[in-house]
């Protein structure tokens, strides 16, 4: 218990941290839509204000059910996956791992969400004209969390 403890303090908090405190620079340094090159033709920094979903979908409509309807998929997806982690033994510390990345991923994107009724984004991807939608820290730890978890049900490290 104490392990899973430590697991999810360790890498839940500082992934939420590390996001708001990135998002509030971008938002304080930035204006919207202005980019700092870091790589040509590789990656920008971009201030985006994304009102949709993952890689921007639904983004734009003018309905307000929409941030409704992703303020409850965000509160429904960290309560499974709170729910998952108390399931979890204590030495199974991949899932583990993969469990915290998404709850903290998601909890930066929620704060966002209530705050703002957008998320930020600001890592912006590019080669050349291949250009890849925008996202930010917590789009990222969910991502590595997805996959850290996947590849732990695969190798049936569950």
């Amino acid at each position: 218990m104490k392990t899973k403890i430590i697991i999810i303090s360790a890498i839940t908090f500082p992934v939420i941290l590390v996001d708001q405190l990135l998002k509030l620079w971008i938002e304080k340094n930035l204006l919207l839509y202005q980019s700092i090159q870091i790589v040509q033709n590789f990656i920008h920094i971009t201030f985006i204000q994304n009102t949709g979903g993952a890689f921007g979908i639904f983004a734009g409509l003018p309905n307000s059910y929409f941030q409704k309807f992703f303020i409850v998929v965000s509160l429904l997806a960290i309560g499974f996956v709170g729910f998952l982690y108390r399931k979890l033994r204590p030495y199974q510390h991949g899932p583990a791992i993969g469990i915290a990345l998404i709850m903290g991923g998601a909890i930066g994107n929620l704060i966002d969400r209530l705050r703002l009724g957008r998320v930020i984004d600001f890592i912006d991807l590019h080669f050349y004209s291949y250009h890849w939608p925008a996202f930010n820290v917590a789009d990222s730890a969910i991502t590595i969390g997805s996959f850290v978890l996947g590849t732990c049900l695969l190798l049936k490290k569950w």
